[in-house]
């Protein structure tokens, strides 16, 4: 399929989940096939998924699947998806109207900050943002199963960022950018953390009165570092570099 095959809107989406996927490789945080990222359809319940099998700096705009709530594929590809993508994607798309783009990994950082029993310290001005809007999600296993999907809803909530225990990090967002820029700042939170951790003093954390007063500095910074200034210089990184997100 082409870009002429879809709606200018449509076609949109899809560069920039492309380009998500593109960007998390060269960032190193992609784990072979097996995260995910997905956005909606403008305008439909329907969602995009990477084609299962496909490394993350192969993916492009027309290469993506389009799913139902269901998990039944909408277009011609030869290409599966993954099933636990399909779990936990489609449980917060039906929930979340806002949540038009949801982005899951398994960095190394994420996941040994998802082991430990707090979870994401307030130690960082990386951390401010993700931490005011953050919550967790018990380990149940590769999640295959319809009966969790209740749970991940209710344990996320109305936030934006995610922390599934034992297993990675989440971040969703209404646009890809958005979701992306919430990702980028929740993985550098737990880089630092580990690094802080590792000195082997006591952490200093960020004192209340500035953790009170972060919910507008986010919602701020989120605004402006997503849609207006970091992503179209992302964009043209990925394009100096010669990703294929705009084919």
């Amino acid at each position: 399929m082409a870009k002429e095959d879809f709606s200018a809107e449509e076609w949109q989406v899809r560069v920039d989940l492309a380009a998500c996927y593109n960007i998390v490789a060269d960032y190193g945080w992609d784990d072979l096939v097996f995260t995910h990222i997905t956005a909606k359809v403008p305008g439909t319940e329907h969602f995009l998924i990477n084609p299962y099998g496909m490394m993350f700096d192969e993916i492009t705009a027309s290469s993506l699947v389009k799913i139902d709530l269901d998990g039944n594929k909408l277009d011609d590809s030869p290409y599966d998806i993954n099933p636990a993508g399909f779990t936990i994607h489609s449980a917060i798309h039906e929930a979340r109207d806002d949540a038009k783009c949801v982005l899951h990994l398994h960095t190394n950082a994420g996941v040994a900050v998802s082991c430990q029993s707090d979870g994401l310290l307030p130690i960082s001005q990386q951390s401010l943002l993700p931490f005011i809007g953050l919550s967790y999600h018990d380990y149940e296993g590769v999640a295959l199963r319809d009966e969790e999907k209740p749970r991940l809803v209710d344990d996320l909530g109305t936030n934006k960022a995610f922390i599934l225990r034992n297993h990675g990090l989440l971040t969703v967002g209404e646009t890809v950018s958005d979701a992306f820029v919430q990702m980028y700042f929740l993985q550098r939170a737990c880089e630092i953390q580990l690094l802080a951790q590792s000195g082997g003093a006591a952490l200093n954390k960020v004192p209340e009165p500035i953790l009170a007063g972060a919910q507008q500095m986010a919602e701020q910074a989120t605004k402006a570092l997503g849609g207006d200034i970091a992503w179209p210089g992302i964009l043209r990184r990925l394009d100096r570099k010669g990703y294929p997100f705009r084919v």
